[in-house]
């Protein structure tokens, strides 16, 4: 566990507060030293924003004494890349003679990339100035947090792990402040694919991507290096042809190494594969695997926006029932919650006429064991009903999507699919589909069944 704390005594102490017992806890403390911050923020001399720091230092380490629990110290010269790094190495030296850093008491120095302000190259050469002129080398752990501003947080931390640095603070994919934290996904990616074990398990990618989008309500972006949707997707039938070829060629060659053209590592290693099935579905324009399985064992095309709805229901199924989700599963999900819900308000009969600019309808509704019969037009019959169920019921909602297609089945009577995605408040889809021989009957319930789970939502 590792909390942070500005260098003010009543936070570090009530930061010792929170973690006491604690059985392993890095104590992380930071006051900025940048140019900017020193004279716009603190309106201080050198000499006092590191009479700062080695204060904080002092209390950390009674407070440390004091409390019950294992502790480690950390300490970061926040803004670093706006200090004058004499300077910066001049408050972290003081910092270190008050801690005391020894063999059984390893000290982190973290040099953070609070706004990125250079190349990287640049940064790492900071780095390397630190740690070549850092006071009890061998005993501590030079350690990076690197944002993303200029959009290179990566390449900072390769640069700088190469240039001497020991440790990396960073989230899931960039996650953080402003643009963000170093990408630790891509960044431990990265090292792997040249065969360098981060000691980060990324084994099961597609779990993990779940578990942020849950947790954090994020999106991670299909093209986000290994882990997005379509990382592994190829479009262009030149590169699907080579793909093919290269897998075709590994397997006569029998290698255990991995140079399959246009594919950086083996998606196995994080739990993706690369069969026909998955390339097919990558280049459903970024829509999910889901809504493929769907039509592809079943024949219902849905919409994509309610193909991204049906997709999350199901993970989320998946997620509570903790198993994979397999074809009928997803069919059993997709008929439950999408497809002819009658309930709570079900038509029992409809009798449409043509008239000259539209149609008009008779339709006979139920609740409650009471059956009422409306008379209403529109421009179309779905129009026509949905305005009897608006005059039934009160509500009102605008009807934003409708796609319709015919199923393939293997009696000689074809089966129609309709979709219907309803607006409420201008902002909330609700979906809802239906079959029947009858297109007019098809439509009518997936309008029906959207307005249901509206009502039971």
């Amino acid at each position: 566990m590792q909390v942070l704390t500005q260098c003010r005594e009543h936070i570090i102490r009530k930061t010792f507060e929170a973690c006491k017992g604690a059985p392993s806890a890095i104590i992380h403390f930071y006051n900025s030293v940048s140019v900017a911050q020193r004279e716009q923020v603190f309106r201080k001399s050198k000499e006092e924003i590191k009479q700062i720091a080695v204060d904080g230092a002092k209390l950390v380490k009674q407070l440390a004494a004091e409390y019950e629990g294992n502790f480690r110290f950390e300490y970061s010269p926040e803004s670093f890349t706006g200090a004058e790094p004499e300077y910066a190495l001049e408050v972290c030296n003081a910092v270190l003679d008050v801690l005391e850093p020894s063999e059984t008491n390893n000290v982190i120095i973290n040099l953070p990339v609070t706004v990125e302000m250079s190349l990287p190259h640049v940064y790492a050469s900071q780095v390397e100035y630190i740690s070549e002129n850092l006071k009890y080398r061998e005993y501590v752990t030079l350690s990076l947090h690197p944002h993303n501003d200029r959009g290179t947080g990566v390449a900072d931390t390769e640069l700088a792990l190469l240039a001497g640095a020991d440790r990396v603070e960073g989230t899931l994919f960039g996650n953080g402040e402003r643009t963000g934290n170093v990408d630790i996904v891509t960044l431990a990616m990265n090292m792997y694919a040249h065969g360098v074990d981060p000691k980060l398990d990324f084994s099961d990618m597609p779990s993990i991507v779940h578990l942020y989008e849950k947790c954090t309500r994020m999106h991670v972006y299909e093209r986000t290096p290994y882990a997005g949707a379509l990382v592994f997707a190829t479009f262009s039938g030149s590169h699907q042809d080579a793909i093919a070829k290269g897998m075709k060629w590994r397997e006569e060659q029998h290698l255990h190494r991995w140079a399959v053209p246009y594919i950086p590592i083996d998606p196995k290693d994080i739990n993706r594969t690369y069969d026909a099935d998955v390339i097919r579905v990558n280049s459903q324009s970024g829509k999910g695997g889901i809504g493929f399985i769907l039509e592809q064992a079943y024949g219902y095309s849905l919409p994509p926006q309610m193909r991204e709805h049906f997709s999350y229901l199901c993970k989320g199924i998946s997620d509570h029932d903790h198993r994979e989700l397999k074809s009928e599963d997803i069919l059993g999900i997709f008929m439950e919650h999408y497809l002819n819900v009658h309930s709570p308000i079900p038509i029992s009969g409809m009798h449409f006429v043509q008239k000259p600019g539209g149609v008009e309808v008779d339709v006979t509704f139920l609740r409650n064991g009471r059956s009422t019969t409306l008379h209403a037009a529109g421009n179309g019959s779905l129009n026509a009903v949905s305005n009897a169920l608006k005059e039934y019921t009160g509500d009102t909602y605008r009807l934003k999507v409708y796609t319709e297609h015919s199923v393939q089945s293997k009696s000689s009577e074809s089966t129609a699919a309709a979709y219907v995605g309803i607006e409420k408040n201008g902002n909330t889809m609700y979906w809802g589909a239906g079959t029947n021989t009858d297109i007019t009957k098809a439509s009518v319930y997936a309008l029906l069944s959207a307005y249901n789970n509206m009502i039971s939502e």
